[in-house]
């Protein structure tokens, strides 16, 4: 038996984690009363005291899917960026899938890499906002 799989792009990607992570923010609070858990610990904020760049991304989730705007940006403003791109990717997602969009092409060498400049001065600035929001980074 011969199984296709076919690539998906980096759009593609991006709105499958994002539909992935609003449903387990969806039902992340019900589980965790159910079985009486405490939640996800942050694994470098466990061991170091030090907050990661991604710290507050699980509870800023959890906030926006029960539409609490506020606590959201509180603990992440990370996560309104990856909710505006799987917004703004699940167009080319849909349409790709009912074969109305094209195949996705390969991003050239000079895109990637500014891609991944772009992407690492975003983490290094969330860093920036959970060390101030925790106290290590104190602004005037």
């Amino acid at each position: 038996m011969l199984i296709l799989r076919r690539e998906y792009s980096v759009p593609e990607r991006i709105t499958l984690f994002g539909a992935g992570a609003a449903m387990a923010g969806a039902v992340y609070p019900a589980l965790m009363a159910h079985t009486g858990g405490q939640g996800l610990p942050c694994p470098l904020r466990t061991l170091t005291g030090v907050p990661c760049p991604f710290c507050g991304l699980t509870t800023a989730t959890v906030a926006m899917t029960h539409g609490n705007w506020s606590a959201a940006a509180a603990a992440s403003p990370l996560a309104y960026l990856i909710a505006a791109l799987v917004v703004g990717t699940a167009p080319v997602l849909v349409a790709r899938a009912g074969g109305l969009g094209s195949a996705p092409r390969s991003w050239s060498a000079a895109a990637r890499r500014q891609t991944g400049w772009a992407m690492a001065c975003l983490v290094a600035l969330s860093w920036l906002f959970q060390l101030h929001r925790y106290g290590f980074l104190p602004i005037p």
